[in-house]
């Protein structure tokens, strides 16, 4: 499985953005897909994941604020980010995970929300 991430860049707050990742390769396998972001010097979170029933969860960071969703059709998965904070910038990662919790990872796009 193949991820490319694409969207980040220079946001001012209260702005928004949208980030996609694209998937290819053996997506019959991937169960979950999701958004992580990592700052330097801290662990890497998690944003938001959604099934591939289409169910969906946040961090409480995002709540309300961050809305992904998905084309099956497009095997792209979007995170929709509005409100920016400058605390929400960070690198983003697009995840997939099988059914056995294996990860792939895409590579980062970078989010930068200035005051």
């Amino acid at each position: 499985v193949q991820l490319q991430a694409c969207g980040g860049g220079l946001v001012q707050a209260g702005g928004s953005a949208r980030l996609s990742c694209a998937a290819s390769g053996r997506l019959s396998s991937i169960n979950v897909m999701g958004w992580y972001r990592q700052v330097p010097g801290k662990q890497r979170e998690l944003v938001a994941t959604i099934t591939s029933g289409g169910g969906t969860s946040y961090a409480d960071s995002v709540q309300g604020r961050f809305t992904i969703s998905r084309d099956n059709a497009k095997n792209t998965v979007y995170l929709q980010m509005n409100s920016l904070k400058p605390e929400d910038t960070a690198v983003y990662y697009c995840n997939a995970k099988t059914a056995t919790y294996y990860s792939y990872w895409g590579r980062g796009t970078e989010v930068t929300v200035s005051s």
